[in-house]
């Protein structure tokens, strides 16, 4: 009878944490062309949390004050050089948990993946529409970013329909981002009655659209969408000034949510450029103190390269990432436990407390699947560019502005 009343005390016990640090890995662009994102994207916001939770002593498990090392491989922005380097991280250098190698197709590939060995992968820097039909067999994928259809073109196409957009043209890079966005936006233009005149896919890192550019300029469309990635968003840019090509709206890909390129290209250049995202310093008190702590963390370089304590914030995502890795943390500390099954069920179930404020991952949809960080949870769907300020603008409840710019 004894026996019976200490087996399930000592079985409702944490193990004992042997552990003297967390190890935290990752395959990462830190050279090639996905790069930027590892020095502007989700590269600094990882970085800049390890350093935060070691600021205050660690992650606390079993009693103890767990701090971070990050084990982070150069994936030279190879897919398969990616995925080899994570199951190394797995396999060979056995880290406590994994953190997301950059973009969507990228993604796509990882999260099956780690899924497969039982880690816990948080999406960073990439969209999950082709993921979705994927994530009842992928519990263990918690996506961070809002995406095409996850939600941004739905409500940019109803706002851009309420201006009396008519017709549209579409440069899109032959990948898997482009590619999802160029079929979602194809699907809602129709929906809202915006005939689509031009559609050109053009290979990942072009740098030179002017063809495209020019097709899209001589069509007529009223406005121009690019789903592509840097280099080739700021050649769109570059290029239509060169041809004196000026849609009534231009609605571009990563690059520019960042806050270098209204630097790069100047204030009355940028005025009226749309882009995903979005957040803002008006979005909220503890955004606006995130904006702060961002500037604490590289205002320096950006100040240096650009004369903008702002330079390198990314009005896209870094909320969204930073946000993500704090429920991480909070889960793996209301879990109590490196048991990664065991955390995954507090992150799928419960709410946690972050610069978003309330905020969880949506699973209804899924079961016992992956799920998504909250729609209600996002600050913003799409940004505008309006004197000066990445401002939201989609959807209506959460504009940061009382208008939207439309004819540029």
């Amino acid at each position: 009878m004894l026996v019976a009343l200490i087996v399930p005390l000592i079985t409702a016990c944490p193990a004992e944490i042997t552990k003297d640090k967390l190890v935290f890995g990752a395959a990462r662009p830190i050279s090639g062309a996905l790069s930027g994102f590892e020095q502007y994207s989700f590269g600094p916001m990882y970085k800049l949390w390890a350093q935060d939770v070691n600021a205050a002593g660690g992650i606390t498990v079993g009693g103890k004050k767990l701090p971070i090392e990050l084990k982070v491989y150069d994936d030279t922005s190879d897919l398969g050089t990616s995925t080899q380097l994570i199951e190394k991280l797995i396999l060979v250098d056995k880290v406590d948990f994994l953190l997301p190698n950059c973009s969507t197709a990228f993604l796509y590939a990882s999260a099956p993946l780690a899924n497969k060995y039982g880690y816990i992968y948080l999406g960073g820097e990439g969209g999950a529409t082709t993921l979705t039909a994927m994530m009842p067999d992928l519990p263990y994928f918690f996506g961070c970013l809002n995406y095409s259809d996850y939600y941004q073109i739905p409500p940019l196409v109803e706002a851009l329909a309420d201006k009396g957009v008519e017709t549209a043209a579409i440069i899109y890079i032959n990948d898997l981002h482009g590619v999802e966005y160029y079929l979602v936006a194809l699907s809602e233009f129709t929906r809202v009655g915006i005939e689509v005149v031009s559609a050109e896919a053009v290979p990942v890192f072009a740098t030179d659209v002017e063809l495209e550019l020019k097709a899209a300029r001589d069509s007529g469309a009223d406005i121009l969408c690019a789903f592509v990635y840097p280099p080739t968003t700021m050649s769109v840019v570059g290029q239509s000034l060169a041809i004196c090509y000026n849609p009534k709206a231009m609605i571009l890909g990563p690059g520019g949510n960042f806050e270098f390129f209204k630097d790069i290209f100047g204030e009355a250049a940028m005025e009226g450029i749309i882009s995903f995202g979005a957040w803002s310093r008006e979005s909220s008190p503890e955004l606006d103190a995130f904006a702060d702590h961002l500037v604490d963390y590289y205002g320096a370089a950006g100040e240096a390269a650009f004369g903008d304590p702002e330079a390198f914030i990314d009005w896209w995502g870094a909320d969204l990432y930073y946000a993500g890795l704090q429920c991480l943390q909070q889960a793996i500390e209301k879990a109590n436990s490196l048991d990664q099954k065991k955390i995954r069920d507090v992150l799928a179930s419960e709410h946690f407390t972050t610069i978003l404020g309330d905020t969880w991952f949506d699973m209804t949809a899924n079961g016992a699947g992956g799920g998504l960080l909250s729609k209600d949870c996002h600050s913003g769907e799409i940004g505008q560019w309006q004197s000066g300020v990445f401002e939201v603008i989609c959807p209506s409840d959460k504009m940061t502005t009382d208008t939207i710019i439309y004819p540029r």
